[in-house]
């Protein structure tokens, strides 16, 4: 059983230095199965930690555990910069995804641009089911207000589809603001949890201007809309979304730890909805 004083150990034992399975195993006096299932669920459920193999596919393939530091966060000024941005911004209008999108290679990113009905359409409620439903391992929203689990389809909806995940055994993290216009929404997702009778769905508190999903490691979507109430008269005659798929793994990657930290100095929503309760 993974207990608190075995995540703080690997946690400890790895922050110095990258280690392998069979040491961190070694550490805890466990096998290396075991060792290998508590690093998948720290690296999971907490982003302390992750992984990467070596030589994959051969005999000699080698699988490393590495600290997942914010000091580490950064591969470059400019994701220093875009990073700074997001951490100061509270709404969406704080931050557009064009500003992240303008430095992946071209060949590793496309964009689509569709109107209000294509976005409510029934081929784009499918296609984004569809790409939720790609994921094996986990996928980390960064939301507003976690409206976009109220879509739905000829009776399917956006919740059914995160069931279907949750019972899979897919972690599901998200990032959203948990405030009282919204908190049936939080309610709603988390209730999840309990029909399914284990904890894979997480939500903590945060205002933050992304709106994004990252699947695994294969891709991230991030979304934005343009209002034509916030442009001059007839430069935009209807609101528009903008989505912009990322499948660069650098970019994805540092999307990941920018999330983590965010999640990581974020409070609990079951808590937070405690604190909102005396305000009723």
């Amino acid at each position: 059983m993974l207990t608190k004083e075995n995540i703080q150990k690997i946690n400890e034992f790895v922050y110095p230095k990258p280690r392998s399975i069979n040491e961190i195993a070694k550490h805890i006096n466990v096998n290396w199965r075991t060792a290998n299932r508590y690093i998948e669920k720290i690296s999971k459920e907490l982003g302390t930690i992750s992984t990467r193999v070596f030589r994959g596919g051969t005999r000699g393939a080698l699988k490393i555990v590495f600290w997942n530091n914010v000091e580490k966060l950064h591969a470059s000024e400019t994701q220093e910069r875009l990073f700074k941005h997001i951490e100061l911004g509270k709404t969406k209008e704080d931050f557009s995804p064009s500003e992240i999108f303008q430095f992946v290679d071209q060949k590793k990113k496309k964009l689509e641009m569709i109107n209000r009905n294509q976005y409510y359409s029934a081929s784009h409620f499918k296609k984004f089911m569809s790409e939720l439903r790609e994921a094996k391992r986990q996928i980390l929203f960064f939301s507003g207000n976690l409206t976009f689990t109220n879509l739905s389809d000829q009776n399917k909806r956006i919740l059914n589809v995160l069931e279907e995940l949750a019972e899979k055994k897919i972690s599901l993290k998200f990032l959203t603001r948990v405030e009282l216009a919204g908190i049936e929404n939080i309610q709603n997702v988390l209730s999840i949890n309990k029909k399914i009778g284990y904890d894979v769905i997480e939500i903590r508190h945060s205002s933050q201007p992304l709106r994004a999903n990252i699947i695994d490691s294969k891709f991230a979507v991030l979304r934005e809309s343009l209002d034509p109430k916030d442009y001059s008269k007839d430069e935009l005659k209807e609101k528009m979304y903008i989505l912009y798929y990322i499948y660069d793994e650098g970019w994805i990657e540092w999307l990941q730890k920018t999330f983590w930290h965010l999640f990581r100095v974020s409070i609990d929503a079951k808590k937070r909805m405690e604190e909102l309760k005396l305000l009723i």
